[in-house]
């Protein structure tokens, strides 16, 4: 989401008390957008984001970009209207919002294993390591370069709408 802000540039992100969230303001294209990052823990993420999303008919503009433990590293997957996957967060925004139906672009965290597929990491305590340890400097490299794309669907999302931004997104 920095990243976003970074290179469209968009004001500094403030705290908005009412959200306990950074805010920043700018524009996507021509399009008008706020920018989220909630202070938040990760499972009371919606919290932040239901004091900008007003309607459900509103969510379907929304773009949730989180790390996701079933997709390989430096793989990002767009979806629309789709369950949490078990991301605590996500959960978040869905019950606050009461709808699934929001733009979400999933980075992935995991190393990758047979077949393109993500390794799976089980066990809670083992999880929250995983998603909270620092990087090595290759995976580092790997993020980089993914944030790249991720801003730039973003932009699509805002400009030109799902299906171009997932196009974008889901090509790796």
């Amino acid at each position: 989401v920095e990243l976003v802000a970074k290179k469209e540039e968009f004001g500094d992100f403030v705290f908005n008390k009412k959200a306990n969230a950074l805010i920043a303001e700018g524009k996507l294209g021509k399009e008008k957008a706020t920018l989220v990052l909630p202070e938040t823990f990760v499972n009371n993420s919606g919290k932040a984001v239901v004091a900008f999303v007003k309607s459900v008919k509103a969510a379907k503009n929304l773009l949730v970009i989180h790390d996701d433990l079933d997709v390989p590293l430096g793989t990002l997957k767009m979806v629309f209207a789709r369950g949490a996957g078990g991301h605590k967060g996500v959960e978040s925004v869905m019950r606050a919002l009461k709808t699934e139906e929001f733009a979400r672009i999933k980075i992935g965290i995991s190393a990758e294993g047979k077949r393109h597929q993500a390794k799976k990491v089980s066990g809670e305590e083992k999880v929250v390591k995983h998603v909270l340890g620092k990087w090595r400097p290759s995976e580092e490299r790997e993020v980089k370069k993914v944030l790249t794309r991720v801003a730039e669907a973003a932009r699509v999302f805002a400009t030109e709408g799902f299906a171009k931004a997932q196009q974008l997104a889901n090509t790796r």
